[in-house]
Order: structure tokens, then sequence, then C-alpha cells
């Protein structure tokens, strides 16, 4: 299935889509003329269309702690990383923007400044505001599994009490520094997907919203296929990927085939790409949203509800 070039210069419907759901209030339909480019904007390294997490690990089969990293746009980079069973990272914290991680597989103990250290499992999703130090260690018999998304080319800062890693690009200077951020309301030290979500019956919804940085739990259960002409929203200037938590989803990217992705998947979709995406499947499914600058603008189809 594709979604036809053709339909670059179009009327489109202006939708701002609120990301607290429990305030949500859409602001009336307005139509305008939206620029899409005349040339698709192209799928740059490292990102495809659709990244399996089975092709993923096993590209990595003999390894025991490896890096790879699966999405890099101007906003984010997003990496799978493993860790060996008693690995653990060094202390750390980044100047101004918020890190979060979806843990796969395996044990993560957290040690984050302020909060009393807690274990994440597989569906785990875990954040540390900026200017928070923190730290990670797989414990257990099993190496752990995380899928890690923060600012890109940023380089992480260190405590005075720990020693920076060695750098053939970066020097590491002492250097003093005022505030930090903090949790709230929208941004808790970690969601608890199997608990909270599958078993508790909670809604998802955002989990991790700053100026910067939206990270959307959406599940619902399985339904129909729409239409080819159904071609769901495109956002203004920057791209959108997920991470697939729960079940099967299909997503419909313009110019790209219909693709399925199954838990741990990665799917992409470039800036002002018209994409959609659709829980699939007898029971529920979810995926994890990621985008930039909430609440976004969603262009849609002049009558259309916005869809996914």
């Amino acid at each position: 299935m594709r979604i036809r070039h053709a339909v670059m210069a179009i009327t489109v419907l202006a939708s701002v889509i609120a990301v607290d759901s429990a305030s949500a209030q859409r602001v009336p339909p307005m139509t305008a003329w939206a620029p899409q480019p005349k040339r698709l904007a192209p799928f740059t390294t490292p990102n495809k269309l659709l990244k399996k997490l089975s092709d993923i690990t096993a590209r990595h089969r003999n390894q025991k702690s490896w890096t790879e990293t699966e999405v890099l746009t101007r906003d984010y980079i997003g990496q799978y990383i493993q860790m060996a069973p008693g690995e653990k990272t060094k202390t750390q914290f980044w100047a101004d923007d918020r890190i979060f991680w979806v843990v796969e597989s395996g044990a993560i103990r957290f040690t984050i400044e302020g909060q009393e250290p807690f274990v994440a499992t597989k569906g785990f999703i875990v954040q540390v505001p900026y200017r928070v130090p923190y730290s990670m260690e797989t414990v257990g018999d099993a190496p752990s599994l995380r899928f890690e998304v923060r600012a890109s080319y940023e380089q992480p800062s260190y405590p005075t009490t720990e020693t920076p890693p060695k750098s053939a690009s970066w020097n590491y200077v002492q250097a003093t520094y005022t505030g930090k951020g903090k949790y709230d309301a929208d941004n808790k030290p970690y969601l608890d997907f199997q608990k909270e979500i599958v078993e508790g019956g909670g809604k998802g919804g955002g989990v991790v919203k700053d100026d910067h940085t939206w990270a959307n739990v959406i599940r619902g259960k399985g339904a129909p296929l729409p239409p080819d002409t159904s071609w769901g929203h495109f956002h203004e200037n920057f791209a959108e990927f997920w991470i697939v938590l729960e079940g099967e989803e299909d997503f419909l990217i313009q110019g790209e085939k219909l693709v399925r992705a199954f838990p741990g998947d990665i799917v992409f979709a470039p800036e002002e790409r018209w994409h959609r995406a659709t829980h699939n499947g007898d029971g529920m499914s979810t995926r994890l949203a990621i985008t930039p600058r909430p609440p976004s603008l969603h262009y849609t189809q002049p009558g259309s509800t916005g869809g996914d």
C-alpha cells in the first residue's frame, strides 16, 4: 500500500492535539495550505522505515555489551544499549534535556539523585530530568537491554566525585552551574507499563513531556485496517518515530508500503510525510510515539478526525 506522491500541495486541516487527555481541548478546525516538499524527505542513515528488534539483536548475538544507533535526527538520538551482568555506568547528567529509556529485557537498577533506587524490568519507561545525576547497573544473571532516547549531539557531564572518560574529541574542565530539572505530575521517575497499564487498566498518554520532548503511550484494541485513502497526519519540520510496547501495530508512511511492527521494533517517519498507525490483532496493542515540542501541530485531511 502506498500514499501517492501527488498529495503534496493540498488543503489540510490544521489541528492541535493536546497532550494531557484529562484536560484535552481540541482547537476548532481551521483549513490552511500546508507546505510539503515536492521531493519526499529521505530516510537518512541510520534512519529506516522499520528496524526489527530480532534483526538488531541478531547482529550482536555474540556480544555481552553493545550499542547500536537506530534513530538520529536534529532533535534526538535513539539507541539500543545492552549491558552485561554487573556492568554499571558512571554517574552523569545532561545539561538541558531529559533522557529516557524503555527497558526491553533484563533488569536495571537506577540510582537517581533524590529518588530511592529501584529496579526496572521489561516494559518500564524511565526518565531523568536535566542536570539530575544518575547511574545504571545491570542486576541479575542476564544482560539488560534498553532503548535510550536523548537530545542529539550532546555529551554528558559528570559530578566532580566521578572521573570523566577519556575522549579523543572532548576535554572535561571544572565549571560551576546552577539549577536542575525536577519530576512533576506529567513526568515521573518511571512508568511500569505492565503493572500500571496492562494489568492496572491505565489509559497511557504522555509519560515524558517538556518544551522539547513528548513521549506518548498510545494503546488500543485491534481494528480493521483503514483504506489507503486515509493518510493519517503529518508534522511540519520534524520527524516522528515509535517503539512498539505490546501487540502488533501497522504503519503506513507516505511513499512506502504498509509495515507491521512488533514489540521492540522501531518505526520512523521523516518530516512532512503523511503517516498513519493502526492497532492490529485480536487483542490490545501499544506504541510509544516520540516527537519534539508538545503540543505539536497535526496536519490532517479536511473532513477527517485526524486519526493516528
